[in-house]
């Protein structure tokens, strides 16, 4: 591939790992070009993508550390939504410290635990309305449970009103479409900023046992606190990445054992865990494939390789990462539950480590098993080649799941 013109990456995400696959033949840092015009270093080796998220010469903050965004370049894109916000996601140093500490106390070790109970009543509830389906009824699982559950939990955690929810999942769903126009983009950012106002109000006048009521009263031990904009796009972090994360995971789990009988064989027999089928599907299709973006704070040399230059942006790229055979080897793109170095980057890793993993893990820890007890003869209702992804190459995701919950009843 002549790096002169750099690789142009499809918007809509139609097809990540093949797109990471051409990459790789190109070296461990490629020259790509994101939608929207934005130029871009897309990684495809694990071990560097691993030493740049632990590099002090990599940064998160586009104010300070890209000279295109200081500029005024691409701010009417889809990427505003997502570095032009102040929140622990584009914080560097003791910034980043700081706006962690504050959410840390969600996602203590103790607080997740106490909230299996209430996965495990959720889980229920979607189990017993699917049960109730008429018998022979294809269900997008998607829209019917992966979706659901993880919603319903992060908002119950941060107090969102039910009434609120089904435009907060919209607009999340919109902020990950990385396909929309600079007028899709900036009224999504609106919409959302309202939704959120809202909901610290709310807080303000009636504060109760959630997380936006601590961080709305919060101040750290050295007195500074979250300004009012921080606020607002720390709620936009958590509450969008604390559902569509986890979607992604219990659907691509699901969609890899439909379409993988021989390792849903070893799961039913007790030759392989459900904690093997999580590691492996957050390896083998992460739910974040490709997430934006850091910035080279000094000239980089990449060995055996470029050199990434001072103000370069740097697409961390864990769909790539996860197919790396430097790696995982010559069966890097198997899904393979029994491999013996499931080790991946899905979570990201270093101090931007995703602060919401262990909660990621015991939802699909509680629904995938759930899932498959109720509905020990789930199939796809679709051929696996007829499912779409969604219109992202950020999420690796599917549009829809649909499953037949049960065999079909024998003809008359």
């Amino acid at each position: 591939m002549d790096q002169q013109q750099p690789f142009v990456l499809d918007p809509a995400g139609s097809n990540i790992h093949a797109e990471a696959d051409k990459l790789r033949g190109s070296g461990p840092a490629v020259r790509v070009i994101l939608p929207g015009g934005i130029p871009a270093w897309y990684i495809t080796s694990h071990v560097l993508l691993k030493a740049l998220l632990t590099d002090d010469r990599v940064s998160k903050d586009p104010n300070q550390h890209w000279p295109a965004w200081m500029n005024g370049e691409h701010h009417d894109t889809w990427i505003s939504n997502w570095v032009g916000v102040t929140n622990m996601f584009t914080a560097y140093s003791t910034g980043h410290r700081r706006l962690r500490k504050l959410i840390a106390p969600a996602f203590t070790a103790r607080r997740t635990t106490t909230m299996k109970p209430r996965i495990e009543g959720i889980t229920q509830t979607l189990l017993d309305a699917m049960a109730a389906l008429p018998h022979g009824e294809s269900v997008d699982l998607k829209a019917a449970y992966a979706h659901p559950l993880p919603m319903q939990v992060i908002c119950d955690l941060y107090g969102l009103p039910h009434d609120s929810r089904p435009d907060m999942a919209r607009l999340v769903s919109r902020i990950f479409d990385t396909t929309i126009t600079p007028e899709q983009a900036a009224a999504t950012h609106g919409e959302i900023h309202a939704v959120l106002t809202e909901l610290v109000a709310l807080k303000r006048r009636a504060p109760g046992d959630d997380m936006t009521s601590v961080l709305v009263a919060s101040r750290d031990e050295d007195g500074s606190h979250l300004s009012e904009g921080e606020l607002l796009d720390t709620l936009l972090l958590i509450i969008s990445a604390g559902h569509e994360t986890t979607v992604n995971l219990i659907g691509n789990a699901v969609h890899a054992l439909l379409t993988h009988p021989e390792q849903l064989h070893l799961l039913r027999t007790g030759d392989a865990s459900w904690n093997a089928v999580i590691e492996e599907t957050l390896r083998w299709s992460p739910s974040i494939a490709n997430l934006p973006l850091r910035y080279a704070v000094d000239d980089i040399h990449v060995s055996g390789g470029p050199t990434i230059n001072k103000g370069d942006a740097i697409l961390a790229t864990y769909a790539a990462a996860g197919h790396d055979p430097d790696q995982h080897g010559p069966t890097a793109r198997q899904f393979d539950i029994t491999r013996l170095t499931p080790e991946h980057l899905a979570f990201g890793h270093g101090v931007h480590h995703c602060l919401g993993a262990p909660l990621a893990r015991l939802e699909a820890a509680t629904a995938l098993p759930a899932l498959f007890d109720r509905f020990p003869d789930l199939t796809l209702a679709a051929p696996a080649d007829s499912l779409q992804p969604v219109d992202s190459f950020i999420s690796d995701g599917l549009r829809s799941l649909p499953v037949h919950l049960r065999k079909a009843p024998p003809a008359d």
